[in-house]
């Protein structure tokens, strides 16, 4: 899958908890819709697919906390999995713009770094799940740890937080350095914004990303 071409594009968006991402995908999506030439197909991780959402459930439930860090990260790959190939690849054979909320990204970040995992086995079955694919594009929200945090805390009431929301502040420091790793390590692919900007200048400047990298599927 990592050599074949696709009609559509597989936009992603990353960043740490409380970055704003949900925010930036909405009002992005307004955007997208008055300026595409092909139509857009929104879609997240974990989830984006009926079975990939029960899967989704299991792993962000509060009350999961017993659940073993390489459990989890297995999870998020199986949901990957089935989440790719019932939605995101007939999509992209379809010539849609995909714009998903996380992928691989995510699970290095994240488990990868914050549940100390290390990178080398979440690459293995991520590998093992998605054939090597990556995303054509990814904007990164870039925000410290503390300020995301703060933010959640501020607007989510606490039966809105999930079970990676109330983690302690370290786990989620070491999620921004994984992050940091990454974006230093593939800067074409992803693309910084930074997050600390109000709503309609992350979207402004994530449409002028997008416009400049793939102007074939502009009007």
């Amino acid at each position: 899958m990592d050599t074949q071409t696709f009609a559509g594009k597989f936009i992603t968006v990353e960043g740490p908890d409380g970055a704003g991402k949900t925010t930036l995908i909405q009002g992005l999506t307004k955007k997208l819709e008055a300026k595409l030439a092909v139509p857009l197909k929104l879609t997240r991780e974990p989830g984006g697919d009926p079975i990939a959402e029960q899967i989704r459930g299991v792993i962000l439930h509060p009350e999961n906390v017993a659940l073993d860090a390489r459990a989890e990260a297995l999870l998020y790959a199986a949901s990957r999995r089935q989440h790719l190939m019932h939605t995101v690849i007939p999509a992209l054979e379809a010539g849609q713009m995909v714009l998903c909320d996380r992928f691989v990204d995510s699970s290095i970040a994240y488990q990868g770094y914050g549940r100390e995992i290390g990178e080398e086995g979440i690459i293995a079955i991520n590998q093992f799940a998605t054939d090597g694919r990556q995303p054509d594009l990814t904007l990164y929200l870039d925000i410290t740890a503390e300020e995301g945090i703060r933010r959640i805390q501020a607007n989510r009431s606490q039966s809105e937080q999930n079970r990676l929301d109330v983690e302690a502040i370290d786990f989620h420091q070491r999620v921004h350095k994984g992050y940091t790793v990454l974006k230093d390590r593939f800067p074409d692919r992803i693309q910084v914004i930074d997050a600390r900007q109000d709503p309609e200048s992350m979207q402004i400047q994530a449409l002028a990303i997008l416009e400049k990298h793939f102007p074939q599927l502009f009007l």
